[in-house]
């Protein structure tokens, strides 16, 4: 079944941010401009997660978050707040009332799936006939490619990425780029999928002359150690540490 996901944010942009964010993901998107539209779509739709910016009119953030814990009904579900610089005096308060975790603005919507996935499971869409499916592992950030696994790499993730991996590996040779991250962070758990992988990924990359930086969680660096074939290898534990290893 779908995540329902209910943004609510008096942002247009905020709403696309978090809308194209869920789109690589089987979930149903709800939208509201500001807390009491929240609320009615919530309790009509009952989302699984809800998004929830602070500052609106009409009713805001933290007065709809009020209402959802005192209902018997939605108390229980995951809500993400969003805050803005100015508003960092309320994520005290919000804390105290039960909100599952908070977001300062401005964001990426990578940021945005690797909080909800610290949380909840979301199910990849099944590839649709002649889609690039190497977009939903691979990207740029400036001169570096980052190569992004999901929460679990089983033996298909396995094989469609190594599926991209040549291509991707001859285009960046051709194009001059020398760097590449393997981010590991959204990552939840280690299986010989995931060894192997990450073993094809780092040799291919040497043989082209790639440089390779791995990013993950202080729980998977320490899983991958216990593993003879990764237990040598560097795990930086933020992108920017990576790219300042380069």
């Amino acid at each position: 079944m779908a995540l329902k996901v209910l943004t609510v944010d008096d942002s247009k942009t905020i709403r696309m941010i978090v809308k194209k964010a869920f789109k690589p993901y089987e979930c149903e998107l709800f939208e509201a401009e500001n807390g009491q539209q929240g609320l009615e779509v919530a309790k009509k739709e009952n989302p699984g997660l809800i998004v929830l910016d602070i500052t609106m009119p009409v009713m805001n953030g933290t007065q709809m978050l009020e209402k959802l814990k005192g209902d018997p009904e939605m108390k229980d579900t995951p809500v993400i707040m969003l805050t803005a610089e100015s508003g960092k005096e309320n994520v005290l308060e919000i804390v105290k009332m039960g909100v599952t975790d908070y977001m300062v603005k401005p964001f990426k919507g990578e940021q945005l799936i690797d909080r909800v996935t610290k949380i909840l499971t979301l199910e990849e869409k099944a590839a649709a006939a002649g889609e690039d499916t190497s977009k939903r592992y691979f990207s740029m950030d400036g001169d570096i490619q980052i190569l992004t696994l999901p929460p679990k790499v089983d033996r298909p993730v396995s094989v469609e990425i190594e599926g991209h991996l040549k291509n991707k590996i001859e285009a960046m040779v051709n194009s001059g780029i020398q760097k590449i991250i393997l981010a590991l962070h959204r990552v939840t758990g280690t299986n010989v999928s995931l060894i192997k992988l990450i073993i094809t990924i780092i040799q291919e990359c040497q043989k082209a002359d790639i440089q390779v930086r791995v990013v993950g969680t202080p729980a998977i660096r320490d899983e991958l150690k216990e593993f003879q074939e990764t237990s040598e290898i560097t795990i930086d534990l933020s992108m920017d540490e990576a790219k300042g290893q380069f």
